[in-house]
């Protein structure tokens, strides 16, 4: 066992060899000295486990396989382009919403020069990030006054903590919602400094029972848009108009979160009526909060419309500092919005719009393409199925998406198997698995995209 030992070269050996020279010019010496003292460390616990049996250590240039093949792997990027066929359009786990070209190329522009962020161009003094974006907001939905921050739940925190700290907020049993990564509204109610005032019950909650619950101590009400659920059934809730009503006349007022905000109305194209910013503004809630990146199809953002005199006292509140947008982001919600203006058509331009929207031949066309192409280039299985798509990140619930998709199977492979190699792709592609068949959805995958996976599937599973 010593002496096998004793055969293993030295790291500094192996350092000033050939053999190390290429790959310490493309990733440094330390990284290659550390992999060496790795591969180096298992090759010694081998030996020691063998308790002095003879075994095969690697051969140096089996050494410097390794550790070539370790050093890309670990410097590849974890952050990559992947092919969306899951039949959910805004979907979190990939990164939401796509962007239009436009907000693309407005982020392109910002990244690489510098720009007008905090500079008021008049006058050369200090200007607000909020400028940018403000009198679009206001323009679309009616608001006296706007801000922005980096996503939603913070929208919601801001507010609840410049306005209702140590005071009472009012919210149904109805509404105190789960959103994404099991953030709870009363966490964040907690979270801010309010207190929380439950009222009603989870299917039913009157006018009454608010009011019967506001004192002098309350701060506000909260009403929570349902966007990722529905209770059915024997169910009663006052609408908006009413509790804004009530707000008014108790010298309170009413913050509503929309969740996923929708600034035009999507009923004309088959779609779930959703309340629009401009109508809940309308009925005379206060303040809305709403996120840039799902049915708007911006960036991550959280957006806060409403009166005025209740913005401003946010936009100075210390949160408002900690929460606040970054340059790119703001630039691609700009340029984001100012396509849902004449003369543009925001279904025409913002992806997220264009995939809820598609027609269900265009969807078809593509999966029959990828179908055909697929049952002559490779030895998969390829049926072509109905299938239903959803919006996703908590949008439209109960609204079903028909859809086509490509049912995929191989002999000899499971469908776990199956999907794992289709992750693992140059372009990670990622289906979803359903009734033990491995689907790719067509209505999120873009036209361009159906090329790309007809290679993956030729270099996963060839004629």
């Amino acid at each position: 066992m010593q002496d096998q030992l004793r055969r293993l070269p030295k790291v500094q050996t192996l350092l000033e060899g050939d053999a190390a020279a290429g790959l310490i010019a493309r990733h440094g010496r330390e990284d290659v000295a550390n992999a060496i003292r790795a591969k180096l460390d298992i090759a010694r616990a081998k030996i020691m486990a063998a308790g002095g049996a003879s075994i095969s250590v690697i051969s140096e240039q089996s050494l410097f396989d390794e550790i070539a093949t370790d050093l890309n792997a670990a410097k590849a990027p974890t952050l990559k382009r992947a092919i969306n066929a899951t039949g959910v359009i805004i979907h979190t786990n990939l990164g939401r919403a796509r962007l239009a070209p436009e907000a693309i190329e407005a982020m392109q522009s910002v990244a690489a020069h510098y720009s007008s962020l905090e500079l008021a161009l008049d006058n050369g003094k200090r200007g607000t990030r909020h400028a940018h974006v403000e009198d679009l907001i206001c323009q679309l939905t009616g608001a006296e006054a706007a801000m922005v921050v980096n996503n939603c739940a913070a929208a919601i925190l801001t507010c609840l903590s410049a306005l209702a700290s140590g005071q009472q907020v009012i919210a149904s049993r109805g509404e105190l919602v789960e959103i994404g990564g099991s953030f709870r509204m009363p966490d964040v109610i907690t979270q801010s400094g309010a207190v929380l005032k439950e009222v009603g019950t989870t299917n039913k909650t009157h006018l009454r029972d608010y009011a019967e619950a506001i004192g002098d101590d309350t701060a506000l009400l909260l009403k929570s848009h349902t966007s990722n659920y529905a209770i059915v059934g024997f169910t009663s809730a006052p609408d908006r108009q009413e509790l804004a009503q009530l707000a008014h006349e108790t010298g309170t007022f009413l913050l509503e979160d929309l969740g996923s905000g929708v600034l035009i109305d999507l009923s004309k194209y088959g779609l779930r009526e959703d309340p629009v910013v401009r109508d809940v503004l309308a009925a005379g809630v206060d303040l809305v909060t709403f996120s840039g990146d799902k049915l708007l199809g911006g960036p991550q953002a959280g957006i806060i419309a409403g009166r005025r005199a209740l913005i401003d006292r946010i936009k100075k509140h210390p949160m408002a500092r900690a929460v606040r947008i970054d340059k790119l982001s703001l630039a691609a919600l700009r340029a984001t919005l100012a396509l849902y203006k004449s003369p543009h058509e925001p279904i025409a331009r913002i992806p997220v719009l264009q995939m809820l929207a598609e027609p269900i031949e265009h969807i078809r066309d593509r999966a029959n393409q990828l179908c055909t192409a697929i049952q002559k280039e490779t030895s998969l299985r390829a049926v072509q199925i109905a299938s239903t798509a959803r919006a996703g990140a908590g949008s439209l619930p109960q609204q079903d998406l028909p859809s086509a998709a490509i049912a995929l199977s191989r002999e000899d492979t499971s469908v776990d198997a199956l999907a794992e190699q289709f992750r693992k792709a140059e372009t990670p592609i990622i289906g979803r698995i359903t009734q033990d068949q491995f689907l790719l959805d067509m209505r999120a995958v873009a036209a361009e995209e159906v090329a790309m996976i007809i290679a993956a599937a030729r270099a996963i599973s060839p004629k």
